[in-house]
């Protein structure tokens, strides 16, 4: 088999998996959203959500990755199943050893990064006070999240990929569960919903043990710290705590800003990037991950031929994904929030405010996923210190655009900047790339974005036309609204798909040999 048609079917497999996380993801925000609202009070809980679900994405999913996959999957391809299992287990027990003192720091000082993170909360002193509290809830999460982080490492580079794709359904279900039933028990109801979030986290360990003793990694920590391997891990984790998490550093930035907006901004800011997470997650996080192994194992190899192959094939399959997704969320920015959260304590106003948010987010959707299989690149290629320079020059950026714009567009103005620095993020990575590598056929990639890109447009137009006729007052059959809602975005992606064929994309003609079983091997 191709080692295009294993990233394909691979990321095939964490797209379905992640789909259905996603889907249980929005059952859990309606949830929130009807019983919640859009208050102040919801701002300290996402805003106190935001910071173990930042530290995670720089020292858990993204760096872990980053750096234990590739040294890892050396260590498998040249040393040997046994090597690599004691080089997992060094690196559990480094893990185990840093993420205690992380976590019981994160505790102690919790009202300190909090009055760093949302600084205008600390002239409402209910509110720091409510956000310090769940902040301390919520920071095991870490701890765990991490170990689920390690574990699925080993697991994507042994080429098992659903299971660890399928682990964060768990805290969904968790939160889902607490939103349901142990919230109106408790005295601040909000509480109970931060301590599924540690729940969850726990339960996305347990999942993926069952999977690891499967393939022969009952892992168990070796404190001699003995391995080589960990050192190399450690010289490439720092750089790739910047790298990887310039996305969460950029989200951090928004964080400090919109806690001098009105209450509620932050909110809006929440559920708009939650949507945006949905097209990230189920095709630029599956990409991203499915990648990762194969792209190591021909650095490895030493095979970059093979490396610049599978770097284009996944780009533009990415694109051919992810253009249409942007312009359907942009184009249905209003309707879909308002099916999805408009009931309860959620009102029109926090509906269009959350819609005005979400537009401005998905400009920049087509950067964030892309930038994503850049980096996998780079590290793959044990290279992490190069992400680390753009990542500086995307903060800037971030930073310049956030100041400018906060003023005359508000929260959108945050979302904004944050697309503009993932466009640039991309942008840099890209071109740094192609001087790295020589030649990563950029001319290809360039054709097939275009194409994606033109047929969106068209197929975002279609659709806007089509939704002027719907109204959407409170009133209205939100089943009507909905089948309206869905049958329109049906016939956009069949239009898509029509344009994409009469065009002759490659990626689309690749996908229906997949599916028909006739690709061959390259």
């Amino acid at each position: 088999m191709s080692e295009n048609k294993k990233v394909a079917r691979a990321a095939g497999q964490i797209s379905i998996a992640t789909t259905g996380s996603r889907v249980l993801g929005f059952i859990r925000d309606i949830l929130l959203a009807k019983i919640f609202g859009a208050s102040g009070s919801t701002d300290a809980f996402f805003i106190a959500y935001r910071i173990p679900n930042l530290f995670r994405e720089l020292f858990a999913e993204g760096s872990i990755s980053a750096a234990f996959v590739p040294v890892f999957t050396e260590s498998l391809t040249h040393d040997g199943k046994e090597d690599a299992k004691k080089l997992a287990s060094s690196t559990l027990a480094f893990l185990l050893s840093v993420l205690s003192v992380v976590c019981l720091l994160g505790i102690l000082f919790a009202p300190f990064i909090v009055s760093v993170i949302a600084p205008g909360f600390i002239k409402t002193p209910e509110k720091f006070d409510l956000t310090v509290k769940l902040t301390r809830i919520m920071f095991p999460f870490l701890f765990f999240i991490s170990l689920a982080s390690l574990a699925k490492g080993v697991l994507n580079s042994l080429k098992s990929f659903f299971i660890p794709a399928l682990a964060p359904m768990v805290l969904n279900i968790s939160i889902i569960g607490a939103a349901v039933f142990l919230a109106p028990r408790f005295t601040v109801p909000l509480a109970a919903i931060g301590l599924a979030v540690s729940f969850g986290g726990m339960l996305q360990v347990l999942i993926q043990l069952p999977e690891l003793i499967k393939n022969g990694f009952a892992l168990r920590p070796d404190f001699s710290f003995s391995h080589p391997g960990l050192k190399k891990i450690l010289r490439l984790l720092m750089p790739a705590i910047v790298g990887m998490g310039v996305a969460q550093i950029n989200i951090f930035i928004s964080t400090i800003f919109v806690s001098f907006l009105a209450g509620g901004a932050a909110t809006y800011l929440y559920y708009a990037m939650r949507l945006v997470h949905l097209p990230i997650g189920i095709f630029g996080i599956a990409m991203a991950t499915a990648v990762l192994p194969s792209l190591s194992e021909q650095a490895a190899r030493g095979d970059n031929e093979a490396l610049r192959e599978t770097f284009s094939f996944s780009l533009r399959l990415l694109f051919f994904m992810t253009l249409p997704a942007m312009a359907g969320l942009i184009t249905f920015a209003e309707p879909i929030i308002h099916v999805l959260l408009q009931r309860g304590e959620f009102t029109s106003l926090a509906v269009s405010e959350t819609a005005y948010a979400l537009i401005f987010y998905s400009s920049g959707l087509w950067a964030f996923v892309g930038a994503r299989i850049v980096a996998s690149t780079f590290y793959s290629l044990q290279d992490t210190k190069t992400p680390v320079k753009i990542a500086a020059l995307s903060v800037i950026v971030n930073i310049v655009f956030s100041i400018i714009l906060m003023g005359p567009m508000r929260h959108a103005g945050l979302a904004f900047a944050n697309a503009i620095a993932a466009a640039v993020n991309f942008i840099a990575l890209f071109f740094m790339l192609r001087k790295k590598l020589g030649y990563i056929d950029g001319q290809k990639i360039v054709r097939s974005f275009v194409k994606s890109a033109a047929a969106s447009t068209v197929m975002g137009v279609a659709g806007l036309y089509l939704m002027k006729t719907v109204m959407w007052e409170e009133g209205a059959s939100i089943v009507l609204k909905t089948s309206i809602l869905c049958g329109v975005i049906l016939f956009c992606i069949g239009a898509y798909l029509l344009i994409m064929r009469l065009m002759k994309s490659e990626e689309l003609t690749y996908l229906i040999q997949i599916r028909k079983g006739e690709t061959r091997d390259n």
